[in-house]
């Protein structure tokens, strides 16, 4: 069996670089630089303010869309380590696969959706781009962040049940095996820690637990010796997150192994994922994506306050369309190119839930 993937990865070798070249760092690569302008970017510091699944400011032990994305590339980068493709490429798509979310979570992307429909539409993938391409601004020759095409790509392509962009942009049927790797750990971050949450919350209850995945976790940890109920949640969690990455680096060694790839165009030209779960781990995967659905976003508790989103942010809305000199000079000059719409819809997907509702109350 053949060890080294390399040869799938994206490297300086096979990439098709930036937009606006730039001169090589003296100690750091373009992909690394790719995860820093991320990190640095005024759109990844607000995601501590959005909405993963409940509204930040109410528990500080509950994941904000910031935590979120900061867990799911630790588990990017270990998976493509494992694999020996490019980390720094994985840890950047798996960072800013979120960026692009608006206030109070996926209420609050249906809820721009449909006020953006006859103009487009809203979906946080290619919101993500368009951050990324045009809104920030840290540089005085281009506008955007000038990642790397490859980043771009993964954020462009990235999906998972909940996430499917109509992608129109890159003429690739797929993405690279990096981008493929910030799916896979976007599905299992949001999943074990979904669960633990909501049993931290008591919106799940340890009696409803017979879903198979989360009973063999428990064998696992021997759960029934933890007499501490926060030890025994928090390792459930983790026990089905060890299993799920590990399952994945199995089935993708599987699948590289038996695969027919060449070169990175072979990666790109097949809608087929190499990077994937394997089939018993994935229906009980999916199995537990069902239990959380019908027994934790949908519970009453969270649901109660959809209406009010809804009314919050097509209030705001339509204030900012009515009268568009509320918003930043940095924003209006964009109505111009953008149009009045699209320009409203940005400032409001930037902004983080309590600014949101600030800015609703002071206008």
């Amino acid at each position: 069996m053949q060890d080294n993937y390399n040869w799938f990865a994206v490297t300086k070798k096979n990439t098709k670089g930036r937009s606006f070249p730039e001169k090589p760092h003296p100690y750091r690569s373009d992909f690394e630089r790719d995860r820093d302008r991320v990190i640095h970017s005024h759109a990844f510091r607000r995601l501590e303010g959005k909405t993963q699944v409940f509204t930040p400011g109410l528990d500080d032990y509950y994941r904000t869309r910031l935590t979120h994305s900061i867990e799911v590339s630790q588990i990017g980068r270990t998976i493509a380590k494992a694999l020996q493709l490019n980390e720094s490429l994985a840890e950047a798509i798996c960072l800013a696969h979120d960026i692009g979310h608006s206030p109070f979570g996926h209420t609050g992307e249906h809820t721009l959706n449909n006020l953006m429909k006859p103009y487009g539409g809203f979906e946080h993938n290619w919101q993500a781009l368009r951050i990324v391409d045009l809104l920030e601004h840290p540089y005085p020759d281009f506008m955007g962040l000038n990642l790397m095409y490859e980043t771009r790509l993964g954020l462009a392509k990235h999906h998972s049940p909940y996430d499917n962009p109509k992608d129109n942009k890159f003429p690739e049927v797929n993405c690279s095996l990096e981008g493929q790797i910030a799916d896979v750990a976007d599905r299992i971050a949001y999943n074990c820690h979904d669960l633990e949450d909501g049993l931290r919350a008591g919106l799940i209850r340890p009696e409803q637990l017979k879903i198979e995945i989360v009973q063999q976790a428990q064998e696992r940890i021997n759960a029934s010796e933890l007499k501490d109920w926060t030890i025994r949640r928090t390792r459930t969690a983790k026990s089905i997150l060890d299993f799920l990455v590990s399952d994945c680096l199995n089935a993708s060694k599987n699948e590289l192994e038996k695969a027919d790839i060449k070169n990175i165009n072979d990666v790109y030209s097949v809608k087929r994922n190499y990077i994937i779960i394997s089939e018993n781990s994935n229906a009980m995967l999916c199995e537990l994506e069902k239990f959380l659905l019908h027994n934790f976003y949908l519970h009453p508790t969270l649901i109660q306050a959809t209406e009010k989103i809804q009314n919050w942010i097509t209030s705001l809305f339509d204030k900012l369309c009515e009268n568009p000199e509320l918003m930043p000079g940095y924003f209006r000059r964009f109505i111009e190119s953008e149009g009045l719409e699209r320009t409203v819809c940005d400032y409001i997907a930037g902004m983080t839930d309590g600014y949101c509702q600030k800015l609703l109350e002071e206008i």
